[in-house]
């Protein structure tokens, strides 16, 4: 069962990490149009709607990969208090109240928007020649799909904490700032930390 949990997180990490490049690209798009259009005077009407979808693109097929980790925002002010198994029942209503409903109707609707789309090849109104909108509406349902698929990985660890009493574990990533690996670089210890506090606090001048 691990096996298959950490297989789904390894896609929704793979396609996360492939769709977070068009970030960059984003970038690169935004620079040059703005070298364009006031170095050049030559602006492309064309570049604000690509600027949209890419940037829709990005925030849509990174769902599944932060629901992987873990990471959208929740109420941690209290959750964090919480024991293991009263975390996995407040998870586990919550997917089947909110969570399964609303990315099922995800799906379904913007499966509906981007067959109508393909079916007239429609294209951006927002500004003149604007690019076509088809691919960009696929990624609706797509992303649903993936993010849904994550949803079942999620209520499986909530099962397993509810019987187990503690969280299964998930696919390491990269961490922003790795503590343990900046300790060890540095030969810094937890006492060696602890000992710096109680000079800071008993340092005449000091606060407290």
């Amino acid at each position: 069962m691990q096996n298959i949990l950490f297989f789904i997180d390894k896609v929704s990490s793979w396609v996360g990490q492939v769709f977070s490049w068009l970030i960059v690209v984003l970038t690169f798009l935004i620079s040059w149009e703005v070298f364009s259009r006031y170095v050049l005077n030559h602006p492309n009407p064309w570049s604000f709607d690509l600027m949209i979808m890419m940037y829709g693109t990005s925030f849509m097929m990174a769902g599944a990969y932060t629901l992987a980790k873990n990471g959208h925002v929740r109420g941690d002010v209290l959750y964090g208090f919480f024991p293991p198994r009263l975390q996995a029942g407040l998870d586990l209503t919550l997917y089947f109240l909110f969570f399964i409903p609303g990315v099922v109707a995800l799906v379904w609707a913007g499966y509906t928007y981007a067959l109508e789309s393909l079916a007239i090849r429609e294209s951006s109104t927002l500004t003149a020649n604007g690019p076509p909108l088809y691919p960009f509406k696929m990624i609706i349902p797509i992303s649903g799909v993936l993010l849904l698929l994550q949803g079942f990985v999620e209520i499986v660890r909530c099962i397993i904490c509810l019987k187990e009493g503690e969280w299964p574990a998930r696919e390491k990533d990269v961490e922003e700032v790795d503590v343990e690996k900046l300790k060890a670089m540095v030969h810094v210890t937890d006492s060696d930390i602890a000992e710096a506090d109680t000079l800071v606090a008993t340092k005449p001048g000091s606060q407290g």
